[in-house]
């Protein structure tokens, strides 16, 4: 089974930016879609962006589109989210996540990473 282990979080203060790096234990994993989730404490997790396996077609949550970029790099066996101009409602742990469709519910998607801390100060 796919293994993923996200990179990348950290504090960045307000307009600033971030990337996050999801890694895949396996080649399979160019199989996948790829979608990255957030939690916010006391929220529950949302989705925040999602990335086709067949031809890399990308869907962003209404927050962060303009802002966010995913992408996946199946060589590498990683998916990427860059994330810019970064509001302090974006501080959550961000979590990578396979699926077999690229669908906005996290029921969906049987594998996930252990999460990332990503934290935006105002």
């Amino acid at each position: 089974q796919v293994q993923l282990v996200e990179s990348g979080g950290g504090l960045v203060q307000a307009g600033g930016s971030l990337r996050l790096s999801c890694a895949a234990s396996r080649r399979t994993f160019m199989r996948y879609s790829m979608a990255w989730f957030r939690q916010a404490p006391g929220k529950e997790r949302e989705f925040v962006a999602a990335i086709n396996w067949s031809d890399s077609s990308t869907y962003y949550v209404d927050s962060v589109k303009g802002r966010f970029t995913i992408s996946r790099d199946n060589a590498k066996n990683t998916v990427s989210l860059q994330m810019n101009s970064l509001k302090p409602e974006d501080t959550a742990v961000y979590y990578c996540a396979a699926g077999n469709s690229m669908v906005t519910t996290t029921s969906q998607y049987d594998i996930w990473g252990q999460g990332t801390q990503v934290t935006v100060s105002s």
